[in-house]
Parts: C-alpha cells; structure tokens; sequence
C-alpha cells in the first residue's frame, strides 16, 4: 500500500480543540503578581487524570523533518498530556478522531514559537516531533500504575509532506 499524504496547518487553538488545549499567552494576563513584576496567564490546560497523579518529566526529542512519515499513533486512556518546549523549538503535532477504538481522520498541526499542547485524555497523537532541530520538552502526564498506552499501527503509513502557508 502507498503512503497517503496530509499537509500540516499552523496551530490554532479553534482548530485544535476537539483535540486538546493550545497553551500560549493570549492578550493581557489574568493576574499581575509577584510585586508587579510578572504576569500570570491562568488555567490554560484542562489536565484530566483517571487514576494516578500528575507528573513533570523531561524529553529529549531528535528533529524530525518533512516530509515526515506516521506509521503509528498512540494515545492515554488515563490521561491527559501536556508538551512544552523548553528551547522554543516548533513541533509537528499529529493528532486523529476515535472511530470505535480506531484512529481516523488525521490531522497535522505545526507549532508556532511560544505554543505549548495539552492533549485530552485518549486523543490518539503521533510522537513528539521538533521540527528542524532536536528540543527539549517539559512533559505534565499521568504516573501511576497500570496499563497508559494504547498504540495503533498504520497497514499503509501517512507522510506529512508540508505546511500550509
């Protein structure tokens, strides 16, 4: 089977929503604290765990390139996941809707310098890709006991061949 092709668009926080949370600063922030000296943007991710608590981890992630092949995606039943890039680095974001316990519909999304991610709770995802260079990401999921990942495997891969715009 041939690979079936998908172009990347610039990540929005509309588009993105069915999907999970864009977290960036938007407008003013909702506090100024700390003696004036920072604004605090609140709440921006719904972080939403079965079991288990809420863990910060570090990645690592080699750069990825496009055209990018997706041959597996894999989601969280027991929770959310949040990505940060530590280096500003962009990330390509690879997100499907769940038809009975299937990944369809895959979409591709392209960071922007100061996004960050929350996916919902069982969004099927590709890997964490930076784009163009390696990035270091902060990582707020779910620790704990049990089975957190499902993946699924493509019979015919996807490539990501651009970026609209």
């Amino acid at each position: 089977m041939s690979a079936k092709t998908i172009t990347a668009r610039v990540l929005t926080a509309e588009a993105f929503a069915p999907f999970g949370d864009v977290i960036e600063p938007d407008g003013s922030p909702d506090k100024i604290i700390n003696q004036g000296m920072c604004g605090r943007f609140h709440d921006l991710a719904c972080l939403d765990f079965g079991s288990g608590r809420a863990g910060i981890s570090l990645f690592d992630a080699k750069a990825r390139t496009l055209p990018h092949t997706v041959d597996m995606v894999e989601r969280h039943p027991e929770g959310s996941q949040a990505f940060m890039p530590v280096d500003g680095v962009p990330m390509l974001v690879v997100v499907a809707e769940d038809e009975a316990g299937r990944p369809v519909n895959l979409k591709a999304f392209a960071s922007q310098p100061g996004q960050s991610i929350n996916l919902h709770r069982g969004t099927w995802h590709g890997v964490l890709a930076p784009l163009g260079q390696p990035g270091r990401f902060v990582v707020v999921d779910r620790i704990g006991d049990g089975d957190n990942l499902e993946e699924f495997w493509f019979p015919a891969p996807f490539v990501v061949d651009a970026i609209e715009g």
